[in-house]
């Protein structure tokens, strides 16, 4: 029996690797592109899960129900029904924490398996094409190098934080900002998750609010000009201002996003 995304109590679904796979593309492909999506594939038309049944389905009802994706409109055409989300701030920790830790052994082993058993083939090859050496050598070194990139960042992200438990003069993060460390993190897990830009500050404000329930606004916005004098983080101006109550104005700029 196929499982229905209107359905109230689906109950349980079972782990299953294939179906988090779908899950984790479709998440990452929906906080690549900020704003709405369709949900599911239609004919020609991009969708973030290519069908309605099977593993797509479940997948989609997943991340309804657990509100990684979120319903920002629905259109009705007919017995059509077309569905438009959009990636909520779990979405990036949803990411975070079931691909990042994973996918940096998955790389790892294969980094090692292939320098393990491709010397011996890519000699082989070598003296069978050595017209070829240098560009399949190239390709190889660079695909190597990326992989190792990404390690180092998400190494580094992590050192960055370690370091952040103490700023300004030795005074620990979490008297000077409660939620500081909260924030440092968030944005290393966006930038891990692949997506590009400084994190606008709604977006930021409503993920520190998941643990820090208490916040107000003024609170968030002074605690983000004290991380930005402390070099913690960068405040920066954006293109787009869709909410300009939590904008900031730092230096007579008006500053509507946030960066490592």
């Amino acid at each position: 029996m196929s499982l229905a995304i209107g359905d109230d109590n689906p109950g349980p679904i079972p782990n299953n690797p294939q179906r988090t796979e779908l899950l984790l593309d479709a998440l990452k492909a929906a906080i690549a592109t900020p704003g709405e999506h369709r949900l599911f594939r239609s004919g020609k038309l991009d969708g973030l899960l290519p069908a309605k049944v099977g593993l797509a389905a479940e997948a989609a009802l997943i991340a309804l129900r657990e509100g990684l994706l979120e319903t920002s409109r629905t259109e009705t055409k007919g017995k059509i029904i077309t569905e438009w989300v959009r990636a909520t701030p779990k979405a990036v920790m949803f990411i975070h924490d079931n691909d990042s830790p994973k996918s940096v052994l998955r790389e790892l082993k294969d980094v090692l398996a292939t320098t393990r058993t491709g010397i011996p083939v890519w000699m082989m090859e070598a003296k069978q094409e050595a017209a070829t050496l240098s560009a399949r050598f190239e390709e190889r070194a660079v695909a190597m190098l990326a992989r190792l990139d990404v390690v180092a960042a998400r190494v580094e992200a992590a050192l960055r934080r370690a370091e952040a438990t103490s700023l300004g003069g030795g005074e620990p993060l979490n008297r000077t900002v409660p939620w500081g460390l909260e924030a440092l993190k968030y944005l290393d897990q966006r930038s891990e998750s692949g997506v590009s830009g400084d994190c606008p500050l709604p977006e930021l404000f409503h993920a520190i609010r998941v643990k820090f329930t208490y916040l107000t606004l003024p609170e968030f916005q002074n605690g983000l000009r004290r991380l930005h004098d402390l070099r913690a983080i960068r405040l920066t101006p954006s293109a787009e201002m869709s909410e300009p109550e939590y904008a900031m104005v730092i230096e007579g700029r008006m500053m509507s996003a946030a960066g490592r």
